[in-house]
C-alpha cells in the first residue's frame, strides 16, 4: 500500500471527459474543511466547470506536519508527475523559510500562482491615539518597551513577521525589542487590543470584520497592493509609504521535475479560474480578496518572501 493509500481521503470531481481513465490530482496538505482543502476543491471544481482544464481532477487530503508530509511526498515520490498540483499558502512559504519541513527547501518544487488572499491588517482600538500606520510605527520605534502587538500566530509566525517587515521599511532594525504576544486566533488578539493590553493587533481582515462592524476597532492599514473590496475606507500600507504586501495567499505549486508543457498548462488553467466570475463569487463567499500572481511573477514573489522571513527568523532566534 503506498503513502497516499495510507493517509489520504479522496474525492473526485469529474469534468465529463469521455474515455479518460487517469485523473489529475490536487493534494490538499490538511484534513477536509481547512484552507488548503478549500483551495484544492474550489479551484479544481471551477477549472472543470469553466473548461479551463480538459479532464477530471481528484482531490486528495494528505494531512501531516503542517504541510510537510505532502511536500516531502511530492519531492521524493512524485517529482516528475505532470498531472499533480498541490495547495499552498503563506504558511507554506513561512514554514519552508523556517526549515519546518525537515530539510526540504522551496526550490524543490515550482510555485504556480495564487489567485486570492486573506489580506493582512494592523488594527487598533477605537479610542487609540494612533490615527494612521506611521503614527503607530513611529511610536514603537521611539520606545519599543511601551508598545506591544497581539497576533493569532506564535512568536516568529507570519502575524508577528508582517509587523517587523513594516518597521524595517522605516529603517528600524533592532526587531528583538518589539513586543509581541501570540494568542489563539484573531479574536483573542483583538480582545487584547480592545482591552488595552496591547497597542495594536496584527492579523487578517477575515478575523476582524465583526469588530469593524461593531465599531470596537479601527484598521490603520491593509498590507495589500490595492484597497480591499468592500473595505475601501481602509488605506493600504503602501499608500502610507510602507512598501509591504503581506497576505495569506491561496495558491498552488507543482513538482519541480514536471514538464514545462504541464507547467504552462496548469498556469493557464489557474489564470482562467482567477479571471472567472465563479472564482469571484467563491472569494466573496469565503472572505478573500483578489491577489493575482501566476507564473514566474508569483515564483519571484514567493522567493522574496521566503528570503525575508528567513532573515528575520534568524534575527529573532526562531532559527539558526
Amino acid at each position: 500500500m503506498n503513502l497516499i493509500s495510507k493517509v489520504a481521503f479522496a474525492t473526485i470531481f469529474t469534468a465529463g471527459l469521455v474515455g479518460q481513465t487517469m485523473a489529475a490530482e490536487c493534494i490538499a496538505p490538511a484534513n477536509p474543511g481547512g484552507g488548503w482543502d478549500f483551495t484544492c476543491r474550489s479551484i479544481t471544481k471551477i477549472m472543470s466547470d469553466i473548461d479551463a482544464y480538459d479532464g477530471s481532477i481528484q482531490v486528495t487530503n494528505m494531512a501531516g506536519g503542517g504541510g510537510g508530509l505532502a511536500f516531502t511526498h511530492v519531492v521524493n515520490e512524485r517529482n516528475s508527475d505532470d498531472d499533480l498540483i498541490i495547495a499552498a499558502s503563506t504558511a507554506t512559504a513561512t514554514r519552508l523559510a523556517q526549515n519546518a519541513y525537515s530539510g526540504m527547501t522551496s526550490d524543490q518544487v515550482r510555485f504556480l500562482g495564487a489567485i486570492g488572499a486573506d489580506p493582512g491588517v494592523i488594527v487598533v482600538a477605537k479610542d487609540s491615539p494612533y490615527q494612521n500606520l506611521n503614527d503607530l510605527l513611529d511610536a514603537v520605534i521611539a520606545d519599543p518597551s511601551k508598545h506591544a502587538f497581539a497576533g493569532g500566530s506564535a512568536a516568529g509566525g507570519f502575524d508577528h513577521l508582517k509587523v517587523l517587515m513594516a518597521l524595517k521599511r522605516k529603517g528600524f532594525t533592532d526587531i528583538k525589542k518589539v513586543k509581541y504576544i501570540g494568542v489563539d486566533g484573531d479574536a483573542d488578539a483583538i480582545t487584547q487590543t480592545v482591552g488595552g493590553f496591547t497597542a495594536a493587533m496584527t492579523g487578517d481582515i477575515s478575523g476582524v470584520v465583526g469588530f469593524i462592524k461593531s465599531g470596537d476597532v479601527r484598521v490603520l492599514a491593509s498590507f495589500t497592493d490595492e484597497r480591499i473590496p468592500g473595505f475601501e475606507s481602509i488605506p493600504t500600507a503602501k499608500e502610507q509609504g510602507i512598501d509591504v504586501v503581506a497576505v495569506n495567499w491561496r495558491g498552488l505549486y507543482t513538482p519541480k521535475g514536471a514538464s514545462e508543457a504541464s507547467y504552462e498548462k496548469w498556469t493557464e488553467a489557474l489564470r482562467q479560474v482567477g479571471a472567472s466570475q465563479e472564482w469571484a463569487d467563491a472569494m466573496m463567499a469565503n472572505g478573500l480578496a483578489p491577489f493575482n500572481k501566476v507564473g514566474p511573477d508569483f515564483q519571484n514573489y514567493v522567493d522574496g518572501v521566503i528570503a525575508e522571513v528567513r532573515e528575520m527568523s534568524v534575527e529573532l532566534g526562531v532559527m539558526k
